[in-house]
C-alpha cells in the first residue's frame, strides 16, 4: 500500500469551518481501525484542524499535500 492509497474517502470540498472537522468526526465512527481515509477539502483552516484532530483522537496522518486549491489528506485511523 502506498502513501496515498485510501479504503474510503470524505468530500469536505466547498465547506467551510467547522464542518469539514465535523463530517471527518463522523465519518471515522464508519471506518475499523487501520483503514485509510482521504479527505478532500478547500477550507484552508483544514491544514491546521485536520493535523490537530489526527493528533488529539490517535490517528495517523499518513500524507498531506496541496494540489490545485485544494487540500487532500490521507489518515489512518488509530484504536
Amino acid at each position: 500500500m502506498t502513501e496515498t492509497d485510501h479504503t474510503a474517502e470524505l468530500d469536505a470540498r466547498g465547506l467551510m469551518c467547522p464542518e469539514p472537522v465535523m463530517m471527518l468526526h463522523n465519518k471515522v465512527r464508519d471506518l475499523a481501525p487501520g483503514e485509510v481515509l482521504r479527505v478532500l477539502a478547500t477550507d484552508p483552516s483544514t491544514t491546521r484542524d485536520i493535523p490537530r484532530f489526527c493528533q488529539f483522537l490517535n490517528h495517523q496522518l499518513v500524507h498531506q499535500q496541496e494540489q490545485g486549491g485544494e487540500y487532500h489528506f490521507w489518515i489512518r485511523l488509530g484504536d
